[in-house]
């Protein structure tokens, strides 16, 4: 092979990820083989996972479904694992597979109403404080009901758009200005760098509020994150039981974290504070009242369908009247057929935030299936299992935060519902106990996993998105503007689950 052969080969693998990256996953998928023969499967199977771990972890450096992907290929090609045990985990998590398909792109004909109502309350309310209240509250009902992911794509949405608005405007040109790089300061007059900044800084402060709100929220019910669902099929929980189930512990959670919210914007800690320059918000106002002018009929319909839409999505999940997939599917078909979106790729955009990860989630699934059929979390669950039961949600609450802020909170939902689940169905704990179990799963992957972006998809998407970098939210500042939110929630939660289930 020739260098230039290999040179375009080494450039074509893995694309822009750093090059120590691309020879670790090289390493791996070398070494691996060769562990199965030397060391047995066992311990070749922890190494996979700690592996695979660390493509969660490094999902900055490459989305995790292509390292990850040839890392499950090859424990398949190996032994470790087989298609049909691959198949049976997926077949096992439809429900959950059909949510990310269908829910999540469901949600995406529903965002011009979310935009509005969220422009409306940015414009609306002068107090920063009770603004950030409002940002978080809402962001977590509306991931209670609808889905974490789309109600943070809503807040970028929001975010770019008034910040494109006043860049504009900064630059000396008209907020009507269609081409305009707001991402090159340039332009910006030397006057308004300082107000840029401050600008910025509010935005910062009010989309992690937000971020954290899809948190609060996204616990609460079975649609709220996907590993929710995951745990309810398992447990058999439709959506009312699931939601007063999870009650003892997401209602003292939620009410610590609206708190914690009002209190970082009080006494401006962590970055937050920073309030919305006069001078930006007579912009803003000016922009709002104008797209309000040109809107039509047409457009008001829109929102109209879209509200009475929402109204259905609610009540046919509280009524469970099909399964979380088959309604999603449901909101595509009602949306598209009364808002006259009937062409194919205008329906297509709608999947693309929904299909990597339902990618990412089956390429989960061989993982699991590998930990199944090594049986590699068996004896640590059983070692779990022989302690007094009272402390053992407790216990779970713990390793589940402590794995899901260092990986990925659906994987490790996964694997540890699995185990118990495997238990109740041995006789080894009982129908009460494994309930118990069931909350602190799903708590503990949920609540302490705000401590970063790996942790929660939706922190991973505005870390990832067109806004992040407009607004200077780097990785160490959002772990930063999240540590308080992450000690309160996480102490409020252990102590709820301790003593409330």
């Amino acid at each position: 092979m020739s260098m230039t052969t290999m040179q375009a080969l080494t450039k074509n693998f893995l694309g822009n990820s750093p090059i120590w990256y691309k020879q670790a996953i090289v390493l791996f998928l070398i070494i691996n083989p060769i562990l199965f023969v030397t060391v047995g499967p066992a311990i070749t199977g922890w190494i996979l996972i700690f592996e695979f771990i660390f493509t969660l972890a490094l999902a900055l450096k490459c989305y995790p479904l292509q390292p990850g992907g040839l890392l499950a290929m090859e424990a398949i090609i190996i032994g470790l694992a087989s298609p049909e045990s691959v198949y049976h985990e997926v077949e096992a998590n439809l429900q959950v597979i059909l949510l990310l398909m269908f829910m999540v792109a469901g949600i995406y004909f529903m965002k011009d109403m979310l935009l509005w109502a969220f422009t409306k309350i940015l414009l609306k309310v002068r107090s920063k404080t009770f603004l950030s209240l409002l940002f978080s509250f809402f962001a977590a009902v509306l991931s209670a009901f609808l889905d974490a992911l789309t109600v943070t794509a809503v807040l970028i949405s929001v975010g770019v758009g008034f910040y494109a608005v006043y860049h504009k405007v900064a630059s000396g040109k008209s907020f009507h200005l269609e081409d305009h790089d707001h991402a090159n300061d340039e332009e910006v007059h030397m006057d308004k760098h300082e107000v840029l900044a401050q600008f910025r800084a509010f935005l910062r402060s009010l989309l992690m509020h937000g971020a954290v709100g899809t948190a609060l929220g996204g616990v609460c019910t079975l649609v709220g994150e996907p590993q929710n669902l995951l745990i309810a099929e398992k447990a058999g929980w439709n959506f009312i039981e699931f939601f007063v189930l999870m009650t003892p512990v997401t209602m003292p959670v939620l009410v610590a974290g609206l708190i914690t919210c009002v209190l970082l914007e009080k006494v401006k800690w962590f970055d937050y504070g920073a309030q919305l320059p006069e001078a930006v918000r007579h912009i803003l106002e000016e922009y709002a009242i104008e797209q309000d002018r040109k809107q039509t009929k047409r457009d008001k319909m829109v929102l109209v369908v879209q509200a009475c839409v929402a109204l259905f999505l609610v009540l046919a999940l509280a009524l469970h009247i099909a399964a979380v997939g088959l309604i999603g599917l449901a909101i595509i078909i009602l949306l598209t057929a009364f808002n006259g979106v009937v062409e194919e790729h205008q329906i297509g955009k709608a999947f693309e935030e929904a299909l990597p990860f339902t990618a990412l989630l089956v390429v989960f699934f061989a993982i699991v299936s590998v930990i199944h059929e090594q049986h590699l979390f068996t004896p640590i669950i059983t070692a779990v299992l022989a302690m007094d039961e009272a402390i053992q949600p407790g216990l779970f609450f713990i390793a589940n935060g402590v794995l899901s802020a260092i990986s990925d909170n659906v994987f490790v939902a996964t694997v540890y519902i699995n185990e118990v689940a495997a238990a109740l169905d041995a006789g080894t704990i009982t129908r009460e106990h494994f309930d118990k179990l069931a909350i602190a799963i799903n708590t503990g992957t949920n609540i302490p996993s705000v401590a970063t972006p790996n942790g929660q998809a939706a922190f991973l998407f505005l870390l990832t998105s067109a806004l992040a970098p407009l607004i200077r939210l780097s990785y160490g500042k959002m772990v930063w503007m999240a540590l308080p939110y992450t000690i309160v929630m996480s102490i409020v939660g252990y102590l709820s689950v301790t003593a409330f289930i």
